[in-house]
């Protein structure tokens, strides 16, 4: 299912007419892609802002180009350092039948045993690329990790598998940890005894 939204064609010169757009509540952005050449236009703030919230940054966003209807994804985006806002887009046009690569967000559920217990938890990786058609592209993959102890680790191959998406990534790679508590771990390692030296032992070299 993809979301209506309408946008408007632009002219690129002079650059300060991006300033001019932003100031009126608009976001300067550009489409290219599947059957359509490199064209800049302009996007309203607050409809996609409401978009965003309410299907997520992975929607299928079925652009209206002066009445021709082009299905794409969101796959670039800036953002202002100070205000937050975005300040320019990059929308990919796709062909609905074809498998494409996008990220996905990893939302960890629940709070981990070892937390309870004073671990601390180490999320490692946020994001993770996956493939599909355009429409089976998810938001984001959940990963429970209410049973981690201290000690404990999930990887990529602990993401809940699914027939409409492939996850594209080392299998081994860390997405979370719990560790003990640093302060335990400086004491531990403070009341190590380091090793005496003999007098008179030559060092090896």
């Amino acid at each position: 299912m993809s979301v209506s939204l309408e946008v408007s064609k632009r002219v690129v010169r002079p650059r300060s007419l991006r300033n001019k757009l932003r100031h009126e509540g608009k976001i300067p952005a550009v489409v290219y892609g599947y059957q359509i050449e490199s064209t800049p236009i302009t996007v309203e703030d607050k409809v996609l802002s409401r978009l965003l919230r309410d299907h997520g940054a992975n929607a299928v966003f079925s652009l209206d180009i002066e009445g021709k209807k082009i299905n794409t994804l969101l796959v670039k985006y800036q953002v202002d350092t100070f205000t937050k806002k975005l300040t320019h887009l990059e929308f990919l046009s796709v062909n609905m039948t074809e498998v494409t690569e996008l990220e996905a967000e990893i939302l960890l559920v629940g709070e981990a045993a070892g937390v309870k217990s004073g671990g601390v938890l180490n999320q490692n990786l946020h994001n993770v690329l996956v493939s599909a058609t355009p429409d089976n592209i998810p938001e984001n993959i959940e990963i429970d990790i209410t049973k981690l102890e201290i000690g404990d680790s999930m990887t990529i191959a602990d993401l809940p598998k699914n027939d409409k998406f492939t996850i594209v990534a080392d299998p081994e790679e860390q997405i979370v940890s719990i560790t003990e508590p640093k302060a335990e771990l400086e004491e531990d390692n403070a009341n190590t005894p380091s090793e005496p030296q003999v007098i008179g032992e030559k060092e090896e070299k």
